[in-house]
């Protein structure tokens, strides 16, 4: 038996396999980070609109709420728009953060204690202007200034204006929704 001879091309190798496993194993190990990073850049994403809608949802939510108090006749906290104390309201309406002062917590249930993920930072809160009595058309002209007059006169409306602020899950991300509500009763307000 001969001895056993290494080949000559076997001696010419110097680790290439390894520097070239070595870099493609750095290529994808780039593609597995960029990935990820794009799969959490989705997840924030879709966790903001969720917080989005569940303060788009709780706003109306609490303008409807307080819609159905003024229909059913009952008293609520609310602003009588052509006194000076309305800045109160101007200021609940456009404030960009989360500003509650003046306005009433809607709370039948506490939003924030739901528990999990559906959870609110806080409860909505909602603030109504007695905007004055109006005319139904063909009734004469709008008399939306007009105070004092009697509710028994036909085609006569209250005026309301409802505002309702909300945030979802997320505190920094505030939904501020509004509507304009006619009674035909008058609701007696508790502030002025």
């Amino acid at each position: 038996m001969r001895p056993y001879r290494p080949i000559a091309f076997r001696r010419g190798q110097q680790g290439v396999v390894l520097i070239v496993a070595l870099v493609f194993l750095l290529l994808l190990t780039v593609m597995a980070l960029a990935a990820s990073g794009r799969s959490l850049l989705q997840e924030r994403m879709a966790g903001a609109a969720r917080s989005a809608l569940q303060a788009q949802w709780s706003a109306e939510t609490a303008l409807r709420g307080a819609e159905w108090q003024l229909f059913q006749g009952n008293t609520v906290s609310c602003y009588d728009s052509s006194v000076t104390a309305s800045t109160t309201a101007a200021t609940f309406r456009q404030s960009t953060g989360w500003f509650t002062t003046g306005g009433t917590v809607y709370q039948p249930m506490d939003y924030t204690a739901t528990g999990g993920n559906s959870a609110l930072a806080y409860n909505p809160v909602y603030i109504v202007e007695y905007l004055g009595l109006d005319r139904t058309p063909g009734q004469g002209a709008s008399q939306a200034s007009e105070v004092g007059e009697s509710s028994t006169s036909t085609g006569k409306a209250y005026m309301y204006r409802i505002t309702a602020r909300a945030v979802g899950g997320n505190p920094n991300i505030v939904r501020v929704v509004e509507s304009t509500f006619a009674s035909s009763t008058f609701v007696s307000c508790g502030l002025s």
